[in-house]
């Protein structure tokens, strides 16, 4: 026997399957980024750098899942068919004098794919003028910044209220040409309405007129970060997502700290999980508002425990929750600022709810902006009926420009239109200087504006990067030409890193004094029909315990999440016996999570773990 012969056969047979199998991933890792790519850009056509980095490094937490499952749709099942396929030829051809070049000509292609892929991504990125800014510093931000700390703020007598509503994704852009909108239909003819009938700087002309969105102001923590603190939202490239830190840019004063410091009572309402991207941390850490969230509501019995729709719970709700909280609000003897966002018409298509209409022929996204511009109006309708109303300005802003992929891509090859976001300013305590003037501003400008239409002085009419539109005092796109704007603020600035100083790059700050606990989960016990879950040693850190929620669910998409209580044995002892039966009885793993919601009703995770049911 030649054991060499042998030896050497065997080396061979190595050989040729790592080299099949480093073939066949090399195709399907390919066709993954090819795919990955089309998948990007179909869904943000006008995705930027700062953009792109922002969303790579926030968590999944509070996303909707949909988006996710429509990138496993839109990748997955073509790399599983590159992979087949290859391993189908490759089984077949091994046998063959063409198999290496068959190989060779497989990687090659795959190669040029990727390098092409690649190529093509970093030009419509504009990676290399992005790599070029980030190294490059620009003192536009520093000499044109004007810190609220060092400027005289002067609140009337009176302090006038506040509404002030984020409408997700909404642009001037969906109104027809007529009215300064983009279409030849008008898909959002009350909000039109409502603009034309107050504030939105259009000077004498009826078309309407919104904010410009600059760099890193073009999602929604960073928009309503741009919009109450006159800043845009540049961090610095691999930190970690703003929930992730313990702080959100404490040097920086916003709107909600100015308000906080003169005593205003301060509320954010949303449909979605505040969590997700930093508005929790936000909107806690500048102006210490009342968070009224999904979970909130499922905490607080306003939906039910297992009611989830789109990013949480749809707008019809939210509009008449703010309407009981608004009241509540209304009846204390402080002034208040009652915040909320919209969410029914965010990416892909929106939230076609049990109201909207089908007036648009089919038109998915067209239907659902005109189902939120009726229940917009409808709402300011009704708040112009309260009696607190007479004190209270409202403002309503998009947040950004629209994300969805292809709504706005006629409008967009029109090269002498510019999109904006919606915006009007309602019942304001001031006129401006010069009503026949239109004027051009940005997101940056709401800051000191907002405090203007509630009667406040502000000297030299300037805050952040903003200028107040009642006044005459020009903006810095007025000034400087909105082009040069975007450039500069693309660049570094020695300002924006001091105030992003404690932004922790490598490890996120351990967060001091939160809750914990010790989770024990038995098998589940077929006889009765439950998989019991014991919680002890609760440390609730000084904060109390109201109640500890448990949350269960098997799909991955949470599609089937049920809310649950546990009951208390003692003080820090709870059991939680999780009912199979109430799943249908199904099988796999039970992912579990563990909150506790504190004395002031603020809901902190305390563990998570996972069961099985075979």
């Amino acid at each position: 026997m030649n054991y060499f012969n042998i030896f050497v056969k065997v080396i061979k047979k190595i050989f040729f399957a790592l080299e099949a199998f480093a073939t066949v991933l090399i195709g399907a890792l390919a066709t993954l980024l090819w795919c990955s790519a089309l998948w990007m850009f179909h869904t943000w056509p006008k995705l930027n750098m700062d953009e792109l980095m922002y969303q790579l490094n926030a968590p999944m937490e509070g996303t909707n899942l949909s988006m996710v499952r429509e990138y496993i749709n839109y990748c997955i099942p073509a790399a599983v068919i590159v992979m087949l396929l290859l391993i189908l030829v490759l089984l077949t051809a091994r046998r063959g004098d063409g198999y290496h070049k068959f190989v060779v000509g497989v990687v090659f292609f795959a190669v040029c794919v990727s390098a092409g892929v690649v190529y093509y991504t970093g030009k419509r990125l504009d990676v290399k003028n992005y790599t070029a800014n980030q190294g490059t510093y620009s003192p536009f931000i520093d000499d044109n910044y004007v810190n609220p700390k060092d400027t005289e703020i002067t609140f009337p007598e009176q302090k006038r209220n506040l509404i002030y509503i984020y409408l997700e994704s909404m642009e001037i852009t969906y109104a027809d040409k007529e009215n300064g909108g983009g279409y030849e239909v008008n898909y959002i003819p009350e909000l039109t309405e409502l603009a034309q009938e107050n504030e939105d700087f259009s000077g004498d002309s009826f078309k309407l007129n919104g904010g410009y969105t600059m760099p890193s102001t073009t999602w929604t923590v960073a928009g309503m970060f741009a919009h109450s603190s006159g800043l845009p939202l540049s961090i610095p490239v691999g930190d970690n997502s703003m929930n992730q830190q313990e702080t959100f840019l404490p040097k920086v004063v916003a709107l909600g700290d100015v308000l906080e410091e003169a005593g205003y009572n301060q509320m954010l309402l949303i449909g979605s999980d505040a969590t997700f991207g930093g508005r929790r941390q936000l909107f806690t850490d500048h102006g210490g508002f009342q968070i009224r969230d999904y979970n909130y509501a499922v905490e607080n019995g306003w939906i039910p425990p297992d009611y989830r729709v789109w990013w949480g719970y749809e707008d019809k709700k939210l509009f008449e929750f703010a309407k009981t909280e608004l009241l509540d609000l209304a009846a204390q003897d402080e002034p208040f600022n009652f915040t909320m966002l919209t969410v029914d018409s965010h990416f892909e298509d929106g939230y076609y709810c049990e109201i909207c209409e089908d007036v648009h022929d089919g038109n998915a996204y067209g239907n659902v902006l005109s189902c939120s511009s009726k229940q917009i109006t409808d709402f300011v309708r009704w708040v112009q009926q309260q009696e607190f109303y007479e004190n209270t300005t409202i403002v309503i802003t998009g947040d950004h420009l629209t994300m969805d992929s292809d709504f706005c891509e006629e409008v967009d090859k029109n090269p002498d239109y510019d999109r904006k976001v919606y915006t009007t300013y309602i019942n304001s305590a001031v006129e401006t200087e010069n009503p026949e003037l239109r004027r051009e501003y940005t997101t940056f400008d709401d800051f000191p504006t907002t405090l203007a239409s509630m009667g406040v002085h502000i000297e030299g009419n300037r805050l952040g990067l903003g200028t107040n539109l009642f006044s005459d005092e020009y903006t810095l796109s007025e000034l400087y030409g909105r082009d040069r704007v975007e450039s500069e603020l693309r660049k570094k600035s020695k300002l924006m890193e001091e105030f992003t100083s404690d932004i922790v790059v490598d490890e996120p700050k351990i967060v001091e004094n939160t809750p914990s606990a010790v989770l024990t989960l038995n098998d589940y016990d077929y006889t009765v029909g439950y998989m019991p879950l014991h919680i002890s040693e609760i440390d609730d850190k000084g904060k109390g315990i109201s109640a500890i929620n448990v949350a269960v669910w098997v799909e991955d998409d949470q599609s089937d999440i049920q809310w649950m209580q546990a009951e208390p044995q003692t003080d820090d002892d709870y059991v939680m016996n999780i009912n199979i039966p109430d799943f249908d009885f199904k099988t796999g793993d039970y992912k579990i999570t563990v909150y506790l919601v504190d004395s002031q009703g603020v809901q902190h995770m305390i563990g998570n773990t996972i069961g099985h049911v075979e």
